[in-house]
């Protein structure tokens, strides 16, 4: 289905999933503005995605989404340049990996903030505009497998996106009158190079090697750009409930026939995960653990992270 004529924005929209969104969206001749914290990523996001859709304006927009104020005045501003939108997409977020006695409730404050706070700063601040759409306001909301069930070293960002899938769900209740489609989307692990952006704590080599080699293994992980189009054709879809990747789906199944069974396989899981010291100590990003050379990444190398690494340079998760 072609959007030609609609305007949409996507938060988290200068590297990574938000990326691949904004150029799937583009390449159906949607007007796209990108929205992130960070002015010289966003300008090297534009400056990949414009060449390839020359036929529509790719505007960018500096965004904390946890401002409220900052959000109403980016949707504002998208509104003025480029009408609508018609389309939003709130993905911004993070990911902290780290065992639960090296985290706080700063670390949980900090994930909601981000990932819950700002994907609800982004819905109230775009449902005005959603509403007087003349196509039909589609809105979708990035959740995760983590937000279907507790995932252990994950569970500061399990929590806000399980608080964002219960938003989009509540959204697209309440709003559905107003001919506004609400589209709640789950993706697995994907092979966005996100890794060097995830913030380690506990041991953090071994926590970035079990992560970044299972986000990048191909018959766990999906194929971004694939994750991308099944996004964006859901949202044209107006699909209420996107699950992607055949262990997202297996693993929505599971907890929703068997719950209890499904906590204990966790319990299990978790304990073949490193262990951390006790206390909190500075996270540290995926791209200031182990280097491409080191010997983290180089073990990690047939265990599937070499796509990986190659997501990050394709999807601008190398900028600093």
């Amino acid at each position: 289905m072609s959007l030609a004529g609609h305007s949409a924005v996507v938060t988290g929209g200068s590297r990574g999933l938000g990326l691949l969104i904004a150029d799937r969206l583009a390449a159906r001749g949607c007007v796209v503005t990108l929205a992130a914290r960070d002015e010289d990523e966003l300008d090297d996001a534009r400056a990949k995605l414009q060449p390839r859709h020359p036929q529509v304006a790719v505007r960018t927009s500096v965004c904390d989404v946890r401002d409220e104020a900052a959000v109403d005045a980016m949707m504002r501003g998208a509104h003025e340049a480029a009408g609508g939108p018609d389309i939003v997409v709130a993905n911004a977020g993070i990911i902290q990996v780290a065992p639960l006695e090296s985290i706080d409730d700063r670390d949980f404050a900090a994930a909601m903030d981000t990932m819950f706070l700002g994907a609800a700063h982004t819905a109230l601040a775009a449902l005005p505009h959603l509403r007087e759409s003349p196509h039909g306001g589609r809105l979708a909301l990035v959740s995760s497998v983590g937000g279907l069930l507790g995932v252990p070293h994950l569970l500061p960002y399990a929590c806000a996106k399980a608080a964002t899938g219960v938003l989009a769900e509540g959204l697209h209740a309440e709003v559905a009158a107003d001919g506004v489609s609400v589209t709640a989307v789950y993706p697995g692990l994907m092979r966005t190079g996100s890794h060097l952006h995830a913030q380690f704590g506990g041991e953090h080599t071994k926590e970035y090697a079990w992560f970044s080699a299972l986000a990048g293994a191909p018959l766990i992980s999906m194929n971004a750009q694939r994750a991308a189009e099944r996004i964006v054709h859901a949202l044209v879809r107006r699909r209420t409930r996107l699950v992607l990747t055949p262990a997202a789906r297996a693993a929505d199944l599971a907890h929703g026939v068997a719950p209890a069974l499904t906590t204990r396989l966790n319990s299990l899981a978790a304990r073949l995960l490193p262990s951390g010291p006790r206390g909190r100590e500075p996270l540290r990003e995926g791209k200031d653990v182990a280097s491409p050379q080191g010997p983290v990444t180089g073990r990690l190398q047939g265990l599937g992270s070499a796509m990986n690494e190659e997501a990050a340079d394709a999807y601008n998760q190398r900028a600093d």
